[in-house]
């Protein structure tokens, strides 16, 4: 058995993953902003130890961080500001010296998780896509996570696009700069409201552009899409295929699967896959 870390904005969640289903877990609140970073690693390793027990093998985290894998060190995590440069798998390898440990960026165990236990499974070649409060992916080339020379590889959120960057136009950025929320928007929309429909119609343009941007780049066989935005696929769907038929390689895209997580616990999944090879 394996333990899995989702290092969330909101919450802090540790599943034990057995096979490929998480037989326990706990739930907690992310770290507080206000701990020092010696009392934020104790809180992590007091969530971490009442489920590591000896028959875990390891140890794999998730962060929504820009992640050094093979160092394991987390340079910087948005939703916890005291940790910049924190040499995360060097410090759990102490609290836990019996305990294989891994640490990724968060988007990649998305795409991992998908890959050996979602819609990836059987494919050489994917990319994930998380939209969220951001623009996050993860890259699948001959069967592996594909992470680049220096850890940066499928950050393709910021990319430039239209005087701002992808980010702007694919994630709840999209929404919360015209004083909404992204939820609130589907309803609307889904109630029939006219100027939600047309703006849904308008953020499936900008994500036919990021799907254009994948193809370019990667020509996978497969894009995953996941996060809380996906839910309003159905909003976004027509106008963004209706918009990628302006892709230059239409042979590509007639192949392409383009799917959305329906996988539960994927964060957990992912993030224990970490250790499982």
């Amino acid at each position: 058995m394996w333990l899995g870390i989702d290092l969330g904005g909101t919450n802090l969640r540790v599943g034990v993953v057995d096979g490929s289903a998480v037989v326990e877990s706990v739930t907690v609140p992310s770290i507080p902003k206000e701990y020092s970073l010696e009392s934020s690693i104790g809180y992590l390793v007091e969530v971490i130890r009442p489920l590591c027990s000896s028959d875990i093998r390891g140890i794999g985290i998730g962060a929504p961080s820009v992640v050094d894998a093979e160092q394991g060190i987390v340079y910087d995590v948005t939703n916890i500001p005291q940790w910049v440069e924190v040499p995360l798998k060097a410090i759990l390898e102490k609290a836990f010296p019996s305990k294989k440990i891994s640490v990724n960026n968060d988007s990649n165990c998305f795409t991992l998780g998908e890959h050996r236990f979602g819609k990836g499974r059987g494919t050489s070649s994917m990319v994930g896509i998380t939209l969220g409060t951001g623009v996050g992916s993860g890259i699948i080339i001959d069967g592996k996570l594909y992470g680049g020379v220096n850890t940066g590889a499928g950050e393709i959120g910021c990319i430039p696009y239209l005087g701002k960057t992808l980010e702007d136009y694919c994630a709840s950025k999209f929404f919360t700069e015209r004083g909404l929320t992204a939820k609130d928007a589907a309803e609307a929309a889904n109630g029939g409201d006219s100027a939600m429909i047309r703006l849904w119609s308008e953020f499936g343009r900008h994500m036919a552009f990021l799907v254009g941007v994948a193809m370019y780049a990667y020509d996978p066989e497969m894009i995953v899409f996941g996060g809380g935005l996906t839910k309003a696929e159905p909003l976004f769907r027509d106008s963004m295929n209706e918009s990628l038929k302006d892709f230059a390689f239409q042979k590509s895209l007639e192949k392409i699967r383009i799917e959305y997580s329906v996988l539960k616990d994927v964060a957990v999944l992912g993030a224990a896959s970490l250790v499982m090879d």
